[in-house]
């Protein structure tokens, strides 16, 4: 007779401290072999702490981590991956001077004394190619697009032969295209004995790929139940710990008056002929797949690409912007979608994040640093920024937090038009809405917000206006309401074309 199926991985009683500060306690589940087990819960419900403790990064304050029945100490993520525990970060961790081949098999090199890079480039194309990703394995990492980054992330975990995979947010930087190839993956990863932990705040996609569901919330168990059994709104409420209500803010009409008029804009090799007008009290979303233009075209007009525009005009008055220094004095702010790399100085605490962009106002000559605190005080009761401390650096914040409070720098210096790249990437639902919020708090205010974003749900629910970028170019300047997500994947791949308007 056959006995009980042994965990791959069980928690026993896991506890972590950091400090004074508990952010787990007493987490026990059991994760089965050879299945996509999901984490869920709101950012900084301890999510990465508690995988980051199974992968070797953290040790547990208490509590047991036993792989396949077998009670283990972890000493470091070495110990880990030795032990076929592998993780894949929610925030890159690649070395941007170095090829995608290097990062591969970084720490992993093939060779002895003498590096075998052409082994390396062979091993590197056969990753990427489970991946169905065409890639120059030569090339350097930081010229890479953050979609191409996640997929070099990917391959690396793939290539280091895993027995147990903790995927931290894999498809917040893919194209739907991508998505489905990484869950065919993930299937095939799976038929083979492969067991996977799966942290996403896209709960479809939890719903569409996982076997079982594990909610955490203020670093304890809250719920494990099989996926088959929830749906994703009772997944949700769990998550919080309430009902949610209305995800999407309701939309007020648009003023008529201009704050935004682009005409003419051109970012050699990525956009051509880009024309829109934004209007005061509107949210206009900027919709099209990976490589359409989207980012590149906003990056163009503030100065940090190349770039060729016949005219530009805020609230009516021409202006030429050379840098994103320009663009505030003109009353436009743009938050990246890299918070990490573009957003936040990671390593500052968060009162010179906050106030790095108006420093002017903190010092009479001498830093106030008083103010600067008020300042930060009155942000993270607005932006309900969750931190323990205030005097933390800010890359230990959770991502929804980071978020938060790269939304409270921009929004300082009172621009009148916000650029929000990506938003709410890597986000938990909670945190999502709050945003959500805020972005129609700030068109009732006057304000016009363009917001970017892969997800079209976001931009069908809080835009009032979308333009449909494809190969550069324009191709819909198309009123949100009545649209389908369909209608706009039409436009996005080509099949559909219309002259873009600009609303008078």
């Amino acid at each position: 007779m056959t006995g009980p199926i042994r965990a791959a991985v069980r928690f026993e009683g896991i506890s972590k401290a950091f400090g004074d500060v508990e952010v787990l306690h007493d987490v026990t589940f059991d994760v089965q072999p050879g299945s996509i087990h999901a984490l869920l819960g709101e950012n900084g419900a301890g999510k990465s702490t508690l995988m980051k403790v199974l992968a070797g990064y953290h040790a547990p304050s208490r509590g047991t981590v036993v792989l396949d029945g077998e009670p283990v100490t972890l000493r470091g993520g070495r110990d880990a991956e030795a032990r076929g525990i592998v993780l894949i970060h929610q925030e890159f961790n690649l070395a941007e001077d170095l090829t995608v081949a290097q990062n591969i098999y970084l720490g992993h090199e093939l060779g002895g004394a003498l590096l075998d890079d052409a082994a390396m480039r062979r091993g590197a194309r056969e990753a990427l190619a489970r991946l169905e990703v065409t890639l120059d394995p030569d090339v350097r990492v930081r010229d890479l697009a953050v979609p191409m980054k996640q997929l070099v992330e990917i391959a690396r975990a793939l290539s280091r032969r895993a027995r147990v995979l903790i995927m931290d947010e894999p498809t917040a930087a893919l194209t739907p295209h991508e998505t489905a190839t990484l869950f065919d993956l993930m299937r095939r990863l799976r038929e083979g004995g492969v067991t996977i932990l799966y942290i996403s705040h896209k709960l479809d996609e939890v719903k569409a790929v996982t076997d079982r569901v594990t909610v955490l919330r203020d670093g304890r168990v809250v719920m494990s139940a099989d996926t088959a059994d929830l749906s994703t709104a009772q997944m949700a409420n769990s998550m919080v710990g309430r009902e949610l209500e209305a995800m999407y803010p309701p939309r007020m009409e648009p003023l008529a008056e201009e704050l935004l008029h682009v005409e003419g804009l051109d970012v050699p090799g990525w956009a051509h002929d880009v024309t829109f007008t934004l209007r005061r009290g509107e949210v206009l979303g900027l919709a099209g797949l990976v490589g359409a233009g989207r980012t590149e075209s906003i990056e163009g007009l503030l100065g940090l690409r190349p770039h060729h525009v016949r005219s530009v005009r805020v609230r009516g008055r021409p202006v030429r912007l050379r840098s994103p220094a320009d663009g505030v004095q003109a009353g436009m702010v743009y938050l990246s979608e890299d918070r990490k790399g573009k957003g936040l100085h990671v390593d500052l605490a968060l009162r010179p994040n906050l106030t790095l962009m108006t420093l002017e106002h903190y010092a009479r000559p001498l830093l106030d640093t008083r103010a600067e605190d008020g300042a930060l005080k009155r942000a993270v009761q607005t932006f309900g920024i969750r931190a323990g401390r205030l005097d933390v650096p800010a890359g230990s914040l959770s991502g929804g937090n980071q978020q938060k409070l790269a939304l409270a720098k921009i929004l300082e210096v009172q621009p009148e038009v916000i650029i929000l790249d990506e938003p709410t990437r890597g986000v938990d639902v909670g945190a999502k809405r709050d945003i959500y919020a805020l972005v129609g708090d700030l068109a009732r205010q006057g304000k016009g917000i363009i917001v970017i974003s892969s997800e079209l749900p976001e931009l069908l629910g809080l835009c009032h206006r979308l333009l449909v970028m494809h190969e550069g170019r324009v191709v819909g300047d198309l009123d949100s309401g009545g649209l389908s997500e369909q209608d706009v994947i039409q436009y996005a791949t080509g099949l559909r074309r219309r002259e873009a308007h600009v609303p008078a």
